[in-house]
């Protein structure tokens, strides 16, 4: 009797965690750092498409841009935290826009899967109104899931796709993570970029970090293996999930670019 108590006891107390964890999944995802657009705008950066419809920031190269490029960035932070791309590629003649999420930086809004894919959508499809083609997705981490999606609603604006430390379906990193919770049942948001990325037809770059200690490289790998588009697979030797871009150069940039833009079907 007194181990049945004590079992029926232990099977509430993780009844209880798991309907916390349900409830309180956000927390465990999404990190927004809130910011005032003056505090976001510097160094060549600005508001996009305009501080009134904010939708993130534009750098633009020093010539005519010969491409432009929109990075949908990771979990944390906002935008403004991603000026590295700018420095980057603007170097190489290319527009680029750092977009932010709903509820991020300076915007409102709902955080979630369905928020940042609908929303993210609506940037690709106001660049390429604004700018015209070639488009190039960038998505860093959680954002290489809402590529995916978005991406592939939007298939027919865009030259090609890179994803830098991705997974294939959340769902794989957040077993790795809490592997005593049955997270398949538990999450709201999948990010399932296997099955978004199933017909799509343009390149795809995917970038994993040797020493990725969030997100696995067999996770990036397992996405790669997953495409049947042109696609190429870079390992970022010696690198972790956060300190890859201090791994690559100029030459680097250049090659990803080059393969996403050069035609090869």
């Amino acid at each position: 009797m007194k181990f049945t108590r004590m079992m029926v006891g232990l099977a509430v107390a993780y009844m209880t965690v798991l309907a916390g964890v349900a409830i309180l999944q956000d927390r465990f995802l999404y990190f927004p750092q809130k910011a005032a657009i003056e505090e976001v705008t510097s160094g060549g950066l600005r508001a996009w498409p305009t501080p009134e419809a904010y939708r993130g920031l534009v750098a633009e190269p020093a010539g005519s841009a010969r491409a432009t490029v929109i990075v949908f960035h990771g979990n944390a932070g906002h935008a403004g935290h991603r000026s590295f791309y700018a420095a980057a590629l603007t170097r190489l003649g290319l527009r680029v826009i750092l977009a932010e999420y709903p509820g991020y930086g300076p915007r409102a809004g709902a955080l979630g899967e369905a928020s940042f894919v609908d929303d993210a959508q609506q940037t690709v499809a106001l660049a390429h109104r604004l700018y015209g083609a070639p488009l190039l997705l960038i998505g860093e981490s959680l954002g290489g899931g809402v590529v995916a999606a978005a991406g592939s609603r939007e298939h027919d604006k865009i030259a090609g796709l890179m994803m830098i430390t991705p997974w294939d379906r959340l769902e794989h990193v957040a077993a790795y993570h809490y592997p005593w919770l049955p997270v398949k049942w538990l999450l709201r948001d999948q990010y399932d970029s296997v099955t978004h990325l199933a017909s799509f037809d343009r390149p795809i770059l995917v970038v994993v970090a040797e020493r990725d200690s969030i997100v696995p490289t067999r996770y990036g790998e397992a996405l790669y293996n997953s495409l049947s588009a042109p696609r190429n697979l870079v390992v970022v030797k010696a690198a972790d999930h956060n300190d890859w871009i201090g791994h690559v150069d100029e030459t680097w940039w250049r090659e990803a670019t080059d393969f996403l833009l050069t035609p090869l079907h």
